[in-house]
């Protein structure tokens, strides 16, 4: 499933990519841009049910929502009408599921569990893990992993592991010019 999703996506991955070396690093967000505060709140409550904080740092840590503010706002941008009806559908529906709750992210977190269990199988929900943790994995200079926290998590630390000669066929080659370590590394 997870390379179905990866070759049918792999056009927007790599435009993603390409948009973010145009980016230096991104510190703390000052705030939303493509989500409504109401529909931002919904969205973080949503990524820390299916990151959440506790021993280790968590959805909230590192940003996933403004990761996925971001991201719907610039190169995941053929998503957003989808993401947008989905959010919509979703808030509906916990609405008449739980008419005396203000909203998703002001329920219980028990209540919030509950209802994600109900839709853990729609296309809004995979859309909403996929972004989540490519907000929690994915380099800061998307606008998550903030101050590389799902990579602390992982243990993961963005450099080169290798060094030349790579092999005998290539230990002459002059070619070579490793990146620029990012701000902070």
């Amino acid at each position: 499933m997870t390379s179905a999703w990866l070759a049918a996506h792999w056009p927007a991955i790599a435009a993603a990519a390409g948009h973010a070396e145009h980016f230096g690093e991104v510190s703390a967000p000052a705030g939303f841009e493509y989500l409504s505060a109401a529909d931002a709140a919904d969205v973080l409550a949503i990524a820390v049910q299916i990151v959440p904080s506790g021993t280790t740092p968590g959805a909230r840590e590192a940003h996933a929502a403004y990761f996925i503010d971001r991201a719907l706002g610039t190169f995941f941008s053929q998503w957003a009408d989808e993401f947008r009806l989905g959010l919509s559908t979703f808030q509906a529906t916990f609405r008449g599921v739980r008419p005396a709750a203000e909203s998703f992210a002001a329920a219980s977190a028990d209540a919030q569990t509950a209802f994600l269990l109900s839709m853990d199988q729609t296309p809004f929900f995979e859309l909403m893990r996929t972004l989540t943790l490519l907000g929690m994995f994915s380099s800061p200079k998307y606008a998550g992993n903030f101050e590389r926290t799902g990579w602390t998590l992982l243990g993961f630390e963005d450099q080169h592991q290798f060094s030349p000669p790579f092999g005998y066929y290539d230990r002459d080659y002059a070619g070579f010019v490793p990146y620029r370590a990012e701000k902070g590394s």
